[in-house]
């Protein structure tokens, strides 16, 4: 299974005709994450036909309204919806609070399990896992306490070489599962065939990372280091730095240095001031250090690879 992202809104804090705040949808080893959930994500998420049961893990980078106002509405529909199974928010401390405040004052009755996972540690951790995912934490420096995730498949099996496999009786069916995790096979006579002879590599694992809202920052550059896709702030051009600094931003040419400093795949550049009109403006700053940035493009998949 391949891994997808659709950037279902992406400019800064207020909506637009033809765009949305920050949410995205990601497609990794048949999980689906939602990272945050800013207003209207629901009709985004309905636009981008993305199956809302499918969503079990929800990931907001801070209490900013252009990050989290839709969640609410969204929760609400999942009832509607005839959701019963639990809900994981990974979310800044204080996000349970005004969930639930919310949905005591609006009488609003769940129906299914919300678990909160309230994060509040200024380093790096892990705070998902299961057989085939993990995600950690990216802190960042922005006005209020934020994290980025990053989404990293873990090491994949071995496929089998059946070819190669077949010129051996001994070994058996139950013996596969063996194989695709790298261990050699022994037969009877106590020769050894090395695992690489009976099996091929596995498909790359790939990595993604989302970094929002945040000043330029370089302790990053150690956590994404090689990603294959990298999503970064970029809210104003460089020739407004000290306003980027001022409210906790960077800029395009910043992302671009973050981006090549780690050595990542690719750069989307994201979360753009609606002073500018023109977005590709973004783009010939950026590239001008890192050649491989491109602008999102709502609701379209971008595979990782």
């Amino acid at each position: 299974m391949s891994a997808h992202l659709t950037i279902l809104g992406y400019n800064s804090a207020i909506p637009t005709v033809n765009s949305s705040p920050t949410a995205q949808f990601l497609e990794m080893e048949e999980r689906h994450f939602l990272i945050d959930c800013g207003e209207g994500t629901q009709v985004q998420l309905r636009k981008a036909k993305a199956r809302f049961s499918k969503i079990n893990h929800i990931f907001i980078s801070h209490l900013h309204g252009d990050h989290c106002f839709g969640l609410p509405g969204l929760i609400a529909s999942f009832r509607l919806l005839g959701r019963e199974t639990p809900i994981h928010i990974y979310g800044p401390k204080g996000i349970q609070e005004m969930l639930e405040t919310i949905f005591r004052l609006t009488d609003t009755h769940k129906g299914f399990e919300v678990v909160y996972h309230e994060l509040d540690s200024k380093k790096s951790e892990v705070i998902y896992e299961d057989s085939r995912i993990e995600v950690s934490t990216i802190p960042l420096d922005h006005r209020v306490y934020c994290n980025g995730y990053l989404f990293r498949e873990k090491p994949k099996d071995r496929h089998l070489n059946m070819a190669e496999i077949s010129k051996y009786p001994e070994i058996e069916t139950c013996d596969y599962h063996n194989l695709k995790r790298g261990k050699d096979f022994v037969l009877s006579d106590g020769y050894v065939l090395k695992n690489e002879t009976l099996t091929n590599d596995p498909t790359k694992s790939v990595s993604y990372a989302f970094c929002s809202d945040t000043r330029y920052l370089e302790s990053i550059v150690p956590i994404i280091e090689g990603v294959d896709v990298l999503y970064h702030e970029a809210t104003f051009l460089h020739d407004l730095k000290k306003m980027a600094d001022y409210t906790g931003h960077t800029t395009a040419l910043e992302a671009a240095r973050i981006a090549r400093k780690a050595g990542v795949g690719k750069l989307i550049l994201g979360h753009f001031s609606n002073r500018y009109h023109d977005l590709s403006v973004f783009t010939k700053e950026a590239r001008e250090v890192f050649a491989e940035t491109y602008l999102p493009v709502a609701l379209q998949p971008v595979e990782i690879k």
